[in-house]
């Protein structure tokens, strides 16, 4: 039996014009975003934070786990769970947000996982920080990264290895780099890393590396595969162009109104309307949240931030009128940087952060 609207990817993982492939939706179905009415809640739950997994969930026993801290040290450390909740304790909230979000929106689509917008969520995570255990376990002189790699293995453009990614000593030893165990005040769950992960504020989710089994000082750069070819800026298949690390600056609306089931299309009463949102940015903080009606841009208003790297809620009355009405938001942060309200295209689809594009009926 055939199925309508999907292609098969091409092996050589090319760009797309067409509909979603076979690989994609296979894709879309482990993963999944974060529904954008979960923007009016501070911390997001972690049911509908959103998840990105790149291989399988592996199968971790917290009772045999052990982190192992090697390398370029010279008191190399092996800790396990308990070890690790024994030291000082951080709970932060902090959002975290995939640099793919709004791939599925370019044209054409780079092939991978499909997002739209909702590729983000915030938590509050509990950890001890990374710095101290660095410090105890005594970096050569000569270290120049540390290699972060999770339990989690397969196989990405032809190559076979654990996920893993590096950051510079100098990273590193930043004071909220934390080791987290706990996610809203429960243990982490399965899919979000347990029994340990990292987390690396400000920076896209690739990161902040899940099921943590090891990290090792190195004396070169990291070339793994997640670190070298993977999140690049890149116009076309050939590297190596700009690595991808802290987060864009971006804002989101929670749709106004109801949605029709299929389109998702919003339905609002004509009269008053309170729209909300957030907005986030790994490089400073928010200072401006701006709401396009129908192209007129106006200043919303801003709440305290909830943390220095955890997005901030912002509001605006719409008055609405009857008919079709197009609303968009866009923020700016202490960087000058500002949303575009086109993207400009990459390879990857990576740091897609064009101010977001919601259509209404006015009844």
């Amino acid at each position: 039996m055939s199925t309508p609207n999907i292609e098969r990817a091409s092996t050589s993982g090319q760009p797309t014009q067409g509909p979603l492939t076979h690989e994609e939706l296979q894709l879309a179905g482990r993963n999944h975003s974060m529904p954008l009415e979960a923007l009016h809640d501070d911390i997001t739950p972690a049911g509908l934070h959103y998840l990105l997994i790149h291989f399988d969930i592996p199968h971790v026993s917290p009772d045999t786990w052990r982190l192992r801290l090697g390398g370029a040290v010279t008191h190399p450390l092996e800790l396990g769970l308990e070890d690790l909740k024994s030291r000082p304790a951080l709970t932060m909230p902090v959002t975290l947000e995939c640099a793919g979000n709004g791939r599925a929106l370019l044209q054409p689509r780079p092939l991978s996982q499909p997002w739209t917008t909702g590729a983000v969520g915030t938590a509050e995570w509990t950890g001890t920080p990374l710095a101290p255990l660095l410090e105890e376990a005594g970096l050569a002189r000569d270290a120049v990264e540390l290699v972060f790699t999770g339990a989690d293995r397969g196989i990405q453009g032809g190559v076979e290895e654990p996920y893993a990614r590096s950051l510079s000593i100098d990273e590193a030893m930043h004071p909220e780099v934390m080791l987290v165990y706990a996610m809203n005040g429960q243990p982490l769950p399965l899919q979000h890393g347990f029994p340990l992960r990292l987390l690396v504020p400000g920076w896209y989710g690739m990161a902040s590396v899940k099921w943590l089994t090891s990290i090792e000082a190195v004396t070169s750069r990291f070339t793994g595969y997640q670190q070298a070819v993977a999140y690049h800026y890149l116009q076309g298949p050939d590297g190596p162009g700009l690595p991808v690390s802290h987060i864009r600056v971006r804002s989101l609306m929670v749709p106004p109104g109801i949605p029709d089931f299929f389109t998702r299309r919003r339905m609002v009463d004509a009269g008053p309307v309170m729209l909300r949102g957030r907005a986030w940015s790994g490089h400073g903080e928010v200072e401006r949240v701006e709401v396009g009606i129908d192209g007129e841009w106006m200043p919303a208003q801003l709440d305290a931030p909830l943390g220095d790297f955890a997005w901030r809620a912002w509001s605006l009355v719409w008055v609405a009128t009857p008919g079709e009405h197009v609303l968009r938001c866009r923020a700016m942060d202490s960087s000058g940087a500002l949303q575009p309200t086109e993207q400009v295209w990459n390879y990857q689809g990576i740091g897609n952060n064009m101010a977001q594009r919601v259509e209404v009926t006015v009844r």
